[in-house]
Parts: structure tokens; sequence; C-alpha cells
């Protein structure tokens, strides 16, 4: 089992483009959050299978920790 983080960035013409900072290059589009995690999941199993058919090592976030910071701008 592969574990990865998708960053969901709202376009202002409507929907999400989805990125998948572990997979360089991966990035899709969904109408909706629905949609968005949607469409990661199916070019996240994409970029896999290719990989996979390249004998390259599939790259993901299971041993990533991730935070948010907010920062005051003085």
């Amino acid at each position: 089992m592969y574990t990865y983080k998708i960053h969901l960035h709202k376009e202002t013409e409507g929907g999400f483009t989805v990125s998948v900072p572990a997979l360089p290059g991966c990035i899709t589009y969904g109408e909706d959050v629905d949609d968005a995690i949607a469409m990661a999941k199916e070019a996240i199993e994409l970029y896999n299978e290719e990989l996979q058919e390249r004998s390259e090592a599939i790259p993901d976030h299971s041993n990533t920790l991730e935070y948010s910071l907010n920062l005051e701008v003085i």
C-alpha cells in the first residue's frame, strides 16, 4: 500500500487542479473536490503502472510528516 499527499488548488474559473508532490508531473483536474480526488487516484494509478513497466521504484509519502505553519507578517 502506498500513501500520497495531494494538493488541490481552486481555480478562478471553477474546479480544482490537483498535484501529487511525490510524483513529479502527476497533475490532473476535477470539477469539484470529489471529482478532483477521484481523478487524482486514477492519475496516481496510471503513473505507478508506468513506473512498474519501467522497473523503476515507486515513491510515496509513507515516511513524510506534514505540518502547516501560519505566520503573521510584521
